[in-house]
């Protein structure tokens, strides 16, 4: 059964500060350091602040005016519904201070590390049934043989590791951002979580897609499914790392001036894709980097450390896809191939479909197709490469074709001597430059 959007079982909200199962003297620090830092008055705006219902900010709230850290103003706030004004004491504003000192994070209370456990299980990769038409629909802009669908639906729908290779310009990273599309759906990202006393910021904008919130209207019957709001409803999480990539990326990333941690990409794409691309261009090998995957890729979870040293297990719920140009014997041993579920190899296309390709781009380009032309590309061009067609050329000899004519001053238009001087500057000829 296809998993829905729907079906994603949303974070319940906390109702009472003991269903939080954070440290108490946390919560009470974080609730400090937001309201001297954002200069909050009112429990309606604190609970909006640190992402909590207003029953438990109100418990915390209660909390730090028992232990005089706050005070009521005495005063209703006008512009809050009337509600009652807080304020830090003098002993509040030393501790804020005092916590700060500690840990610059203030704001989304964070999520315990095992709470956030339960809900990657709830949304995990691997309750997605992938169907064909669904991938087939993601991919409706590429001409791909019908055999690679029946090698990439099932890779998908396991939610393990792929490896695509194959020579370069026919598609690999094209294929990825397919996958990506046909999942589809959406989960909850935690804009933090918390290991023994540690706040790891994981919500990021860059790498997560907010999904816009429905707000509740008042007069209506029904009103939006609540869920808990340390969390933000994203689409799957896609991160696509290149020859960029290193080992250091991999671990969590320490802030020591505001002394707090960002979780590394890995940990950011939980529930989505991690897309490693051009596999082989990185500093670090091949068999360096699939090294640090193989307890994730094998066992579901990855080892973080802290600043102390300390070692601890995140979830890894992640559908990992490498893409290289090489071939897996020349930069993989056998054990390491072993660990990557599935090898999928992307070939050129055949002539038939190269030929659909360069149709497909001419009449999206505004290019006439001309029989001599085609003829010439076929039977004189091509022959001097062995017939090697790969996807990227269409697409190239067209734009070179239209940015001649452009020059010319002539209509879009393909000829044998246009296809001559695209071809020329396809293929860089060999020769010995004179220094």
């Amino acid at each position: 059964m296809n998993m829905q959007a729907s079906a994603v079982s949303a974070p319940p909200s906390p109702t009472s500060i003991d269903d939080m199962r954070l440290p108490l003297v946390m919560m009470r620090d974080i609730l400090l350091k937001t309201i001297f830092r954002k200069n909050l008055e009112t429990v309606s705006e604190i609970a909006a602040a640190i992402c909590l219902p207003m029953q438990t900010t109100q418990e915390l709230v209660d909390l730090a005016r028992e232990q005089r850290l706050l005070e009521a103003t005495g005063t209703l706030n006008a512009n809050s519904g009337n509600e009652m004004g807080y304020q830090l004491t003098d002993a509040g504003k030393s501790r804020a201070l005092d916590a700060l000192s500690q840990s610059e994070y203030f704001g989304a209370m964070p999520v315990p590390l095992d709470v956030y456990r339960e809900q990657v299980k709830r949304q995990s990769i691997r309750n997605i049934q992938i169907t064909r038409d669904q991938l087939t629909n993601a991919m409706g802009h590429l001409i791909l043989p019908d055999t690679l669908l029946d090698h990439l639906g099932p890779a998908v729908s396991a939610g393990r590791s792929i490896l695509m290779y194959g020579p370069p310009g026919n598609g690999k990273s094209s294929i990825s951002n397919g996958i990506r599309d046909a999942l589809g759906d959406r989960i909850y990202v935690p804009r933090a979580i918390e290991y023994s006393g540690q706040v790891i910021t994981v919500y990021d904008p860059i790498v997560h897609s907010a999904v816009q919130e429905v707000k509740d209207d008042p007069n209506s019957l029904r009103r939006a499914r609540r869920f808990d709001t340390r969390y933000v409803c994203c689409v799957r999480p896609t991160v696509v790392t290149g020859g960029e990539l290193s080992l250091k990326m991999l671990d969590l990333v320490y802030n020591p001036t505001a002394r707090t941690y960002q979780a590394p990409l890995q940990l950011k794409s939980t529930g989505g894709i991690f897309i490693v691309d051009d596999l082989g261009r990185q500093e670090e090998p091949p068999q360096a980097l699939i090294n640090r995957w193989i307890v994730p890729l094998e066992e579901s979870k990855d080892i973080l450390g802290l600043q102390s040293g300390e070692k601890f297990e995140v979830p890894f719920d992640t559908l990992v896809i490498f893409s290289t140009n090489f071939h897996p014997n020349e930069i993989f041993d056998q054990a390491a191939l072993r660990r990557i579920f599935f090898k999928i190899k992307i070939d050129g296309p055949s002539q038939e479909n190269f030929l659909k390709i360069f149709a497909l781009v001419a009449r999206k380009k505004g290019v006439p197709l001309d029989e001599a032309t085609l003829l010439h590309l076929l039977k004189v061009k091509y022959p001097t490469i062995n017939n090697i067609y790969a996807n990227y050329q269409p697409v190239f000899l067209i734009e070179q074709m239209i940015a001649i004519c452009e020059f010319e001053g002539i209509p879009y238009q393909m000829s044998p001597a246009l296809i001559d001087r695209a071809w020329a500057n396809m293929f860089v000829r060999d020769e010995k430059i004179v220094k």
